[in-house]
C-alpha cells in the first residue's frame, strides 16, 4: 500500500491490486508467482503446447501457530504478545496500536494448501489466490490477550522500519475467487482463533 490513506480506502485488496512490494521478501514472492505462471501457462515444452507444470499459489496472511515460538517475523507481534503474557513477562510491541493486518491460524493454512492442491483443475480460474482468516488491530489483539491474562503488561515502542512494512501491507484481502473456485472458508475467525486455538495451547505450554 503506497500510503495509510490509500490503505484505509482499500480495505480488501484483490490479487491483481497493489503489486509493488517494498521488501526483498515480498519482491521474491511476486517473482516466484510470475515464474510459476510463466512455466505453467506460457512455456512450451519442445514444439508443442504441453504445459508440464500445474502451478497453484496461495497468498497467506500473517500465520500464527500455537505450537511454534515466534521468531522475529514482522507480523509476530501478535503471537509475541501471547507468549509474553503466558510467561508473565512484559511485552513492548513494535507497531502502533492502530496497526491492522490480516492473520490466519496454521491449521487453516494447512487446510487451504490441501484444498487447493485437491481442487479440480478445470474449476480454477487463476493460478494465484488470496485467502483470508481474520483482520485485527494490535490494540484488539492486546485487549483479547488481557481477557485471558489480566496481569499482562503490554506497551508500545514503534520500530520505524517494521512499522513501514506493516503499513505497506493491506489490512484485509478479497478472497472471493478462492471461495468461488474451490469453496475456501477459514474455520477460525478472530475470536475462535484466540479462545479455542491459541490461548489454550500457549497457556498449557508454560504451566
Amino acid at each position: 500500500m503506497p500510503s495509510l490513506e490509500i490503505k484505509n480506502q482499500n480495505p480488501k485488496v484483490k490479487e491483481s491490486e497493489f503489486l509493488n512490494p517494498i521488501t526483498m521478501y515480498g519482491i521474491n514472492k511476486l517473482y516466484c508467482e510470475y515464474l510459476g505462471i510463466y512455466f505453467s501457462t506460457y512455456y512450451q515444452l519442445l514444439a508443442n503446447s504441453y504445459h508440464y507444470l500445474d502451478f497453484r499459489c496461495l497468498r497467506f496472511p500473517g500465520l500464527i501457530s500455537a505450537n511454534t515460538i515466534p521468531s522475529g517475523g514482522t507480523s509476530d507481534y501478535a503471537p509475541e504478545m501471547l507468549h509474553a503474557a503466558a510467561k508473565g513477562e512484559k511485552y513492548e510491541c513494535f507497531v502502533r496500536p492502530d496497526s491492522k493486518i490480516h492473520f490466519m491460524t496454521m491449521p487453516d493454512a494447512i487446510d487451504a494448501l490441501l484444498q487447493l492442491a485437491n481442487a479440480e483443475k478445470n474449476k480454477l480460474s487463476q493460478s494465484v489466490y488470496n485467502i483470508r482468516g481474520f483482520s485485527a488491530k494490535a490494540s484488539e489483539i492486546e485487549e483479547t490477550v488481557k481477557k485471558s491474562f489480566p496481569n499482562a503488561e503490554i506497551s508500545y515502542k514503534v520500530d520505524v522500519a517494521r512499522q513501514k512494512i506493516i503499513d505497506s501491507w493491506s489490512e484485509d484481502v478479497d478472497d472471493s475467487k478462492a471461495v468461488e473456485d474451490w469453496s475456501w472458508k477459514a474455520k477460525y475467525d478472530f475470536q475462535k482463533a484466540f479462545e479455542e486455538y491459541l490461548i489454550p495451547s500457549i497457556k498449557s505450554k508454560y504451566q
